[in-house]
């Protein structure tokens, strides 16, 4: 957690109970009246919304962009089922809590279709890099010792996240940028603009940990 003016920072990990835990907490002692979250309205809509993929999801992100989607949606569920959370349960807390309180709800981050177009475009080469990562650590079990101290139930801890954001920074700088970078500046216009607009109001921002620290730099700098 890390703050900026007005505004309050909270990392947190999409999977974890930690996370729900410490965003319920804050909003029931600090009742914020604006909450401002890594969503986009189409990922918002989703968190309410079961919807089987679509031809049209298809033809619209393209045949890489979608698996790209489903794969990643795929992975994020198979980790929540081991601690007993859905993905995205930090975020539909927020928003119910939101309504309890009559706090604002405002959406920071980048259309996920356009995200998602960006990294169905990425170099063969990166694309040739990640798919032989992938095949090593399903087949090989490589830095199978390094998964295992993970606790999939507590938001990792900063020198963790710094080591991981920095290992995607060298190994797939395209995908680094995509990702992290870009939406870092997206959500840092986004949250300053709400700041400008609301200078007495508590604000509380709800993103991925790998988001928070940059967040933070990005808005200092002004």
């Amino acid at each position: 957690m890390q703050k900026y003016k007005n505004l309050t920072i909270i990392g947190s990990s999409h999977i974890a109970i930690e996370s729900i835990k410490e965003i319920e907490n804050y909003i029931n002692n600090y009742k914020p009246g604006i909450i401002a979250l890594e969503l986009d309205r189409k990922r918002f809509v989703a968190l309410f919304k079961k919807e089987r993929p679509r031809l049209k999801d298809i033809v619209h992100l393209g045949i890489k962009g979608f698996l790209i989607n489903l794969f990643g949606a795929y992975i994020e569920k198979k980790l929540g089922k081991l601690v007993g959370v859905k993905p995205g349960d930090e975020m539909r807390k927020a928003i119910a809590l939101a309504s309890n309180y009559n706090a604002q709800i405002a959406l920071i981050d980048q259309n996920i279709d356009i995200t998602l177009k960006k990294l169905g475009n990425i170099s063969l080469k990166e694309k040739f890099r990640i798919f032989l990562d992938v095949l090593q650590g399903l087949l090989f079990r490589k830095d199978i010792a390094d998964i295992k101290k993970f606790d999939l139930t507590k938001v990792p801890s900063k020198e963790i996240i710094d080591k991981l954001i920095n290992k995607v920074k060298r190994r797939y700088p395209e995908v680094y940028n995509i990702l992290i970078k870009e939406r870092n500046e997206i959500m840092t216009k986004a949250l300053n603009k709400i700041i400008s607009l609301n200078p007495e109001a508590k604000i509380l921002a709800i993103v991925g940990a790998g988001h928070e620290k940059e967040l933070v730099k990005l808005l200092q700098r002004g």
